[in-house]
């Protein structure tokens, strides 16, 4: 057992076990962990205020936009950071990726800061992405693992303020920095620099998850050390369905989510006619927004009885939020219509569930690995979508008719999400991993207390 594993503390190791209140020092573990969260949409953010500007000062094509944001960290660079992180961190701990990817992070910010070519502005969008995909599924089990099991929810929907924040913080300085051009977007994407090497140097006093030690050890003891998170068990039993479930739902929400995020202010500049300073005033409402609604709606509700209730009333206002984009002109209200309904609906049916559930669904040995894998397709599947972004709306099929796909997808993510809502509110980890299990697999090992 390595050295840092052994040193989890008691505070850890029993946290998620029961129920109760988190501590001062979960709290500080949890908004370390959550800067991943910060940075993945910070970054997201300050490409896509920055497309324009990059557009212009590179000659880019339509077909080159489209590929550039589909290789960043919105998309296929991400999913691959988070296949191979969220299989590290399920076999050699959590402790390991998370201690050291945000340097890689940092690495390439530095590419597109002093960025000159399209070269350069690739290589920094890819090494970004995958720095970020490899922190997400590691950071959330975590926090998962280390909360106590009616606060689950609660300090999982801290990430998603960090989300929110780390957007809004970039949109804003970009909307500041509207006036210097290319010099602001460089400015912008500096700060996430900083951010990445403080975190990280803060991050040194964190331990090893205890629940994935104990999880470690029980497998080793039981004498099959091939359980030790086999990946051939997500494909089988209730792991299957979990991944279906997971996968399904993130895939359809962050399809639409993604693309306002990374072409809104394409969008409102193409087809609205807004200068940069206006589409991204409009987009710094967006995520205040959902920061508000996750802060004082989400986490106050997620651990208790109602969440049914509450993504129901948050994937209406998410598929009214499209239709204002099929059924009105673009213009400014209407902008501010699409991203007020979109913003506090994604805080009550959105990516905080999804998260919840990933954590949920899946035994220790293997979640990290789960999440990776379904947050790696949702991201690949919207990297071939951005490549025909940007050229649905230069045709005649226009923001409305790409606005009525993704309307048509948040319709089935939200029957989907209503269907399969697993009954885990409040529950330990421990008490789920607990159900009807399959002897000799990873997550029978873990039932076997």
């Amino acid at each position: 057992m390595d050295i840092a594993a052994s040193s989890a503390p008691e505070e850890g190791a029993d946290s998620g076990a029961t129920g109760g209140k988190p501590s001062r020092k979960i709290w500080k573990w949890t908004a370390l962990a959550s800067m991943a969260s910060y940075i993945d949409a910070g970054s997201i953010v300050a490409a896509a205020a920055g497309l324009p500007l990059w557009e212009s000062y590179l000659g880019l094509g339509a077909g080159t936009v489209g590929l550039l944001t589909a290789f960043s960290s919105n998309a296929i660079s991400a999913a691959i950071g988070a296949l191979i992180g969220g299989r590290l961190g399920d076999r050699y701990g959590r402790k390991r990726i998370y201690a050291w990817d945000l340097l890689v992070f940092a690495f390439g910010i530095l590419w597109i800061v002093f960025a000159v070519n399209t070269p350069m502005l690739f290589v920094g969008y890819v090494i970004v992405g995958l720095a970020v995909g490899a922190d997400l599924p590691t950071s959330l089990a975590l926090i998962a693992e280390f909360s106590p099991g009616r606060s689950r929810g609660k300090l999982i929907g801290l990430t998603q303020v960090a989300w929110s924040l780390g957007p809004l913080v970039t949109a804003l300085l970009a909307f500041a920095l509207a006036p210097l051009g290319l010099l602001g977007v460089r400015i912008v994407f500096a700060h996430l620099f900083v951010v990445a090497v403080v975190t990280w140097y803060l991050r040194r006093s964190m331990v090893e998850s205890a629940h994935w030690v104990r999880a470690r050890e029980r497998a080793r003891d039981a004498g099959n050390p091939v359980a030790l998170g086999r990946l051939r068990d997500l494909f089988t039993g209730n792991n299957l369905r979990a991944l279906v479930f997971t996968g399904a739902i993130y895939v359809l929400w962050n399809t639409a989510a993604g693309t306002a995020g990374a072409f809104l202010p394409y969008i409102l500049q193409r087809a609205g006619n807004a200068d940069q300073a206006t589409s991204v005033g409009i987009q710094v409402l967006n995520y205040a927004l959902t920061m508000l609604a996750v802060a004082f709606g989400f986490m106050q509700l997620a651990d208790g009885r109602r969440r049914r209730t509450v993504f129901a009333a948050g994937s209406l206002m998410q598929v009214a939020a499209f239709g204002c984009f099929v059924f009105l002109p673009i213009g400014t209200g209407v902008a501010v219509a699409n991203v007020a309904l979109f913003g506090i609906g994604a805080a009550f049916a959105g990516e905080s569930f999804y998260k919840l559930w990933s954590q949920e669904m899946f035994p220790t040995m293997l979640r990290a690995t789960a999440q990776g894998l379904t947050f790696a397709f949702a991201r690949i599947f919207l990297g071939f979508w951005s490549l025909l972004v940007p050229l649905m709306i230069a045709s005649s099929f226009g923001v409305a008719g790409m606005s009525a796909i993704m309307m048509g997808m948040l319709v089935l993510f939200s029957v989907i999400g209503l269907l399969g809502m697993p009954d885990s509110a409040g529950r330990s980890l421990g008490e789920l991993e607990q159900g009807p299990s399959t002897p000799g697999t990873a997550e029978g090992v873990e039932s076997n207390r």
